[in-house]
């Protein structure tokens, strides 16, 4: 699958720049070759950036397992991951590391999630017979990320302060939907393709008081002003990651761990890991680059409007769309196009508020297959695209409904 959409990004550059040369564009080229070379420059940065986190967190995370705090989270949500996971014996320290990947995304702290959520593919991996192959777990694991609830979207808030909103956190509510929807939409889908029991009233059971507990702390957020919201998140967040930090610490003296070394071990696996992304990083985001540097986008997006222009429909959700087609693509893109369009429309505008929801409505599906697959050596992904982008479609779909819901 990776192969076929590889290919298909530099088939689609070349057709869309070789129609751009033959209507006298000839600088299309040093475009492509540009952001060949940028996106290339780009993926090296990105794993370089990540190898201090990543020797961090596994570092940690190493201490957490010799003090046996990974094995206890393991225990605790252990009776709802035996249904969802059933290729992970229960107590298997992946557990543990998919409870904390799947908490620190929820709470939007991306640098401890990144290494926890590598950690934990390293871990199934270790269980997966076919090592070219993406397990069901794996597949199940990486849905989930691409679609993670966000229940504190701080950065949407201050991009939205700094563009003039007149109330920079109005679309909280409906991008908590949005997200919400994501995620039981890509459940869903991984659940028919696995033969996951949604119906088993364990699972229910978690579903629905997951679902209170969001529609609770909907309830307690929206009834706070700006500031207050966002210092309040701020403290809960740092407190949470030195928190995690400090408790495994704790762990780990309870055992008579030695800290330090356990530490060192760990963030030496950090730094073979990060190391090891750089070519699968730089292959996908070259991809996209050139795609999008083609115009290839662009026209899809024209067509796109002429065709529902034509019925007679609202075509002011089209100018959200690019956001919503390159969030799947890269993050860092799908965030300059929406601060592009809350610029050029206003951060108050319906097409401001609807980026604004788009982009934490899903999670980078191929950056996040890339990076994750790419650290264990993952090269059939099996149903895992279609799943992930069947939880992208569910998010921005929902986040165009709800925008219209909202205003109009």
């Amino acid at each position: 699958m990776l192969n076929r959409i590889w290919t298909f990004f530099f088939i689609g550059a070349f057709v869309a720049a070789l129609g751009r040369t033959f209507a006298g564009q000839t600088g299309v080229w040093a475009d492509l070759v540009g952001a060949a070379f940028d996106m290339a420059k780009t993926g090296f940065e990105i794993a370089l950036g990540l190898t201090g986190v990543m020797c961090l967190w596994l570092g940690v995370m190493r201490i957490g397992e010799r003090g046996g705090a990974v094995e206890f989270l393991a225990r605790l949500f252990g009776p709802l991951l035996r249904r969802l996971f059933p290729g992970i014996p229960a107590g298997h320290p992946a557990s543990g590391s998919i409870v904390m990947n799947m908490a620190a995304n929820m709470m939007g702290l991306d640098n401890a999630a990144t290494p926890l959520g590598l950690k934990a593919m390293q871990q199934m991996q270790e269980l997966n017979p076919d090592k070219d192959t993406a397990s069901d777990a794996m597949i199940l694991f990486l849905v989930i990320n691409t679609s993670a609830v966000t229940l504190i979207p701080v950065t949407i808030f201050t991009y939205r302060a700094q563009l003039g909103a007149a109330d920079p956190t109005d679309v909280f509510l409906p991008l908590l939907i949005a997200t919400w929807c994501s995620t039981m939409a890509g459940l869903m889908v991984t659940s028919f393709f696995q033969k996951i029991r949604l119906r088993d009233p364990v699972v229910a059971g978690w579903l629905v008081g997951m679902t209170a507990a969001v529609l609770g702390l909907v309830a307690w957020l929206s009834s706070l002003d700006r500031e207050t919201l966002e210092a309040r998140s701020s403290v809960a967040a740092n407190f949470a990651i030195f928190g995690v930090i400090i408790a495994f610490m704790a762990a780990g003296i309870r055992r008579r761990v030695d800290l330090y070394d356990a530490f060192l071990e760990g963030a030496k696996d950090g730094f073979k890991v990060a190391v090891g992304i750089i070519p699968y990083l730089v292959a996908m985001l070259v991809a996209i680059g050139v795609f999008r540097a083609s115009g290839a986008l662009d026209l899809l997006l024209d067509g796109l409007r002429a065709g529902v222009g034509a019925l007679g429909a609202d075509t002011r959700w089209i100018d959200g769309l690019p956001t919503a087609l390159l969030k799947p693509l890269s993050g860092s893109g799908a965030r300059g196009l929406m601060i592009e369009t809350m610029t050029a429309h206003g951060a108050d505008s319906f097409a401001g508020r609807l980026v604004s929801v788009i982009q934490g409505s899903t999670e980078t599906t191929f950056y996040v297959l890339a990076v994750y697959f790419g650290a264990v050596g993952i090269r059939r992904t099996r149903h895992a695209v279609v799943c992930g982008l069947a939880a992208d479609l569910a998010g921005i779909t929902a986040a165009i409904l709800v925008s219209y819901l909202f205003w109009g």
